[in-house]
């Protein structure tokens, strides 16, 4: 890949058009008289969990969710979190639910996300989701990779054929990412940090993607020039600013492509979460979904 001049990856912007179009397909769903209905369990008082609940309640609420935010203390026992996961899967006026995590010490998250109604896990983490993405059946997915593989499609940077790895191997980011890319005929690698010669392998891709929680991990020696390069990772550094898991300063005159952080990755998990329950809305009321995402 010839050396290119860097390209910043506008995940702000490029939500911001995903979240217009679900607002479209919102409407035309309360139009047939189905208002979507999103609800949030916050468990505990973490306060990051407290920010990321309020930007998905208003965002779900500006595209015309019908939003119902559960809020639980820490001393939640449970079986009483099981039982209000419960009510919520039977009740129809509701058709995604998000559990935020992590939830508080003593609170296994497993088999509260096992509850879930596969067809309401809007954060795809239940077996039946996992299994579906692997197999590629069309369940729901996970929202920050497939964030990630939007991000990518909106910006024309073809993924078929390419070389891809991924740093990280989380059942939230790295493993349904991997299965994403796979599915649109990338090679894959998965790598992690057993992996011998992270810097080797990471200079072999075409797309890197950055996903571990570890501030700067990614230096200018990783990359192939002109490689797209997608960091998920964000870290608060000991001044209090943002920084992901590539050195950004570094790498951005090598990359091709690259994603800022703030303003990258993260906006778009928020609206694919709410493409994500506007699907699941349409498919639990038997109305034709239209368009992607």
């Amino acid at each position: 890949m010839e050396m290119t001049a860097s390209r910043i990856l506008d995940g702000r912007a490029v939500a911001h058009a995903v979240r217009a179009e679900v607002a479209e397909r919102v409407k035309a769903l309360r139009a047939r008289g189905v208002v979507p209905g999103l609800a949030v369990v916050l468990v505990g008082d973490d306060p990051a969990s407290q920010v990321y609940v309020k930007n998905k309640d208003k965002a779900a609420a500006e595209a015309g969710f019908a939003v119902r935010t559960l809020r639980l203390p820490a001393t939640t026992p449970q079986a009483e979190l099981e039982a209000r996961v419960t009510e919520l899967n039977r009740d129809r006026a509701v058709h995604g639910i998000l559990v935020q995590l992590p939830l508080p010490r003593g609170l296994a998250a497993e088999p509260v996300l096992e509850l879930l109604d596969p067809a309401k896990d809007v954060d795809g983490l239940t077996a039946h989701n996992v299994a579906a993405l692997w197999r590629g059946e069309g369940g729901l997915v996970p929202c920050t990779p497939a964030g990630c593989i939007e991000l990518l499609d909106r910006h024309g940077l073809g993924i078929e054929g390419k070389r891809a790895v991924v740093i990280g191997r989380s059942q939230l980011v790295g493993k349904p990412l991997a299965a994403l890319l796979l599915a649109r005929n990338a090679t894959v690698t998965l790598a992690h940090s057993k992996t011998r010669d992270l810097a080797a392998v990471a200079r072999e891709a075409e797309i890197l993607v950055a996903a571990v929680g570890r501030a700067k991990l990614v230096r200018a020696s990783w990359v192939k020039p002109g490689a797209v390069v997608l960091d998920v990772g964000i870290n608060r550094l000991e001044d209090g600013r943002l920084c992901g898991d590539v050195d950004f300063h570094e790498v951005a005159p090598i990359a091709g492509a690259i994603t800022p952080v703030p303003g990258g990755i993260g906006p778009m998990t928020i609206a694919m979460l709410l493409a994500n329950t506007a699907r699941a809305a349409a498919r639990a009321t038997g109305l034709a979904e239209r368009g992607s995402p």
